[in-house]
């Protein structure tokens, strides 16, 4: 008997493992890395869940209950929704957490892009950016300078600020994206996404599928049939040659 209710609760406890949310923690690159990471998570939730938890997860979002966070899409439709925030790390578990509750995390994934080519590339752009600007200042100091040649040098430094802050502008998108995590939610009916494999659709989708894969075969063989059948003529007339000459040798 012990055995068995071991083995009962060991069942449980599976079951419950199997449906239970898992934890999504967010992502802090370490000292001097330019990491961006982002999490993509597919849940399903029975229909009448989608809209409501679609809210909950946004109110929490933008009442920054979890710390800074930003709402940057949002799709609906009559199945299935998607939600697009940018968190600090701090706030992916909770809010995965809120979207994923007595639902089943179908498909997770986690990546992240290095962007410290680009943000040195920036940085570089930078730097030069200001030396010209130094070169300008020098140069506008001058006593010699004409009225079209002040007009140049006010040109120039209009430009020289619009170059910066658009600088300024990739340099603080980059840190942005470095110090806070993507959080991507798909949510989808968990019924209708079980009948979807057996839908009338799909099995039309495959059987044109595979149609065109085999017209794909039939059309790449055909030059080779072509080619095999003259060659399969010729064989078949020196075979019968050979073997008539061989039989009249026998009958002599």
């Amino acid at each position: 008997m012990l055995l068995v209710a071991l083995a009962l609760t060991a069942t449980g406890c599976s079951k419950k493992q199997e449906v239970a949310p898992l934890p999504i923690a967010g992502e802090t690159a370490k000292a001097g890395a330019k990491l961006a990471y982002e999490h993509h998570l597919n849940i399903e939730l029975q229909n009448e869940q989608i809209a409501p938890r679609m809210a909950a997860v946004r109110e929490a979002c933008e009442s920054a209950r979890f710390g800074a966070c930003n709402l940057l899409s949002l799709k609906q439709d009559e199945h299935s929704g998607s939600l697009t925030l940018r968190v600090v790390p701090s706030g992916v578990e909770p809010l995965s957490h809120i979207a994923s509750q007595n639902g089943k995390l179908a498909w997770r994934e986690t990546k992240a892009e290095d962007l410290a080519d680009a943000v040195n590339d920036n940085a570089q752009k930078q730097k030069r950016l200001e030396a010209y600007a130094a070169q300008i200042e020098q140069l506008s100091q001058r006593k010699d300078l004409s009225t079209s040649d002040l007009i140049a040098l006010g040109h120039e430094r209009a430009q020289i600020q619009v170059e910066r802050e658009n600088l300024q502008g990739v340099a603080a998108q980059q840190q942005r994206r470095i110090d806070t995590n993507l959080l991507q939610l798909d949510f989808a009916d968990e019924a209708n996404d079980h009948r979807r494999g057996f839908s009338l659709g799909d099995w039309t989708d495959q059987l044109l599928d595979g149609l065109s894969d085999a017209m794909s075969m039939l059309a790449y063989g055909i030059p080779f049939l072509l080619l095999a059948f003259p060659l399969a003529l010729g064989w078949r007339w020196i075979w019968r040659r050979v073997t008539r000459k061989s039989r009249g040798r026998d009958a002599g």
